[in-house]
């Protein structure tokens, strides 16, 4: 059976110099920001490419779509006017 080791943290509940703060707040916000990052789980070069091409195919498909509808559009309005 493992031995349960618990850590004290102190904590001060006095706030920084009111002109201290915001490099306080950015140090912590860089910090914990950084932690965030570190947690990533980042996608492999081959799922990379997976989705980069997806995207792409897409993107062609949906121009496709949308000059289709313009041209569709234009002839309507042209034989009404």
């Amino acid at each position: 059976m493992a031995k349960k080791v618990t850590v004290k943290v102190k904590k001060t509940d006095k706030k920084p110099f009111i002109l201290i703060r915001p490099l306080v707040y950015l140090g912590r916000y860089i910090r914990d920001s950084w932690r965030e990052i570190r947690q990533v789980r980042w996608p492999s070069r081959k799922a990379t490419w997976k989705l980069f091409f997806a995207i792409l195919i897409y993107t062609v498909l949906f121009i496709a779509l949308i000059m289709l509808l313009d041209a569709l559009f234009a002839w309507i309005f042209k034989t009404v006017i």
